[in-house]
């Protein structure tokens, strides 16, 4: 019996460790028992060829779509500053600056002159103040908050440091609004001209389908062809009191606001569903 006993122990433990590895389903289920699927961000990867196809076809049709109509809107761009510059109380001239990208591609980038107006005693204690205040301010946020507050205080360094700047060498900034204003334009074009480059290598190799790739694609060019103008405008209703918001209007709201536009589109973009599982 007790050779029996100990032939029969190793079976059912046998058993016993079988079945309950089959009968398993902890890994793929949720603390209410439904499946939990495995996340599109886990799944292996593969590229086709036609999505590959895709891609560079989508690269090619709106980088040439965005070269030939780049001097039209200029030109439009160019309306909404002047507009701008009536209706809204802005002290500042509209400039134009010539490119050439190609022998047959010539353009004129508008951007806003204005005067440069060092900051003023009572404009650099306010804004003191104000920097002061935002940053104690930071202290108070609750402890579900704590990412907003050191991105608060990260911010608040860039007019910290203007602020020293201004209060000991305040002649020797080097940048004057029309070379601010020029430039952001001329980075904004840059910017939207990169964006069938990155959709290319990030959102057209998945298998979307041609129509939301390309809808993503104009839907985000178009946003931000709109959407620069009326931050030139929105920036030069701060530069005109004083430079010493450049710093601030450049690091902070300047191109990191279109690039998170970029993002945002692209975000919204990848929770649509695939064209197949």
């Amino acid at each position: 019996m007790d050779s029996s006993a100990s032939f029969e122990l190793p079976q059912k433990s046998a058993r016993r460790v079988k079945v309950s590895k089959a009968a398993n389903p902890a890994p793929t289920r949720g603390h209410r028992g439904g499946v939990i699927p495995m996340h599109r961000a886990l799944a292996h990867f593969r590229l086709g060829p036609m999505n590959l196809v895709t891609a560079i076809f989508l690269f090619l049709f709106f980088t040439s779509i965005w070269l030939v109509f780049l001097p039209r809107v200029c030109q439009v761009w160019k309306r909404v500053l002047a507009l701008g510059i009536g209706v809204l109380p802005l002290r500042a001239d509209l400039g134009l600056a010539e490119h050439h990208l190609t022998p047959f591609i010539r353009f004129d980038i508008p951007y806003l002159r204005m005067e440069p107006m060092l900051p003023s005693a009572q404009t650099w204690w306010l804004t003191f103040a104000a920097t002061v205040a935002l940053f104690a301010a930071s202290f108070l946020l609750s402890a579900k908050l704590i990412p907003v507050m050191y991105l608060l205080r990260g911010i608040l360094v860039v007019p910290g440091t203007a602020l020293i700047y201004f209060a000991l060498l305040p002649a020797r900034f080097p940048h004057t609004p029309d070379s601010y204003m020029e430039g952001l334009v001329t980075a904004g074009i840059a910017l939207i001209s990169t964006v069938p480059l990155l959709f290319g290598l990030t959102y057209y190799i998945f298998d979307f389908g041609l129509l939301k790739k390309a809808f993503l694609t104009a839907i985000t060019m178009t946003h931000l062809a709109l959407f620069l103008p009326l931050q030139i405008l929105m920036q030069a209703l701060f530069l005109q009191k004083t430079i010493l918001f450049m710093p601030v209007l450049y690091i902070v709201f300047g191109m990191p606001v279109n690039i998170l536009i970029i993002i945002a589109f692209y975000s919204w973009g990848m929770t649509w569903f695939f064209r197949s599982t």
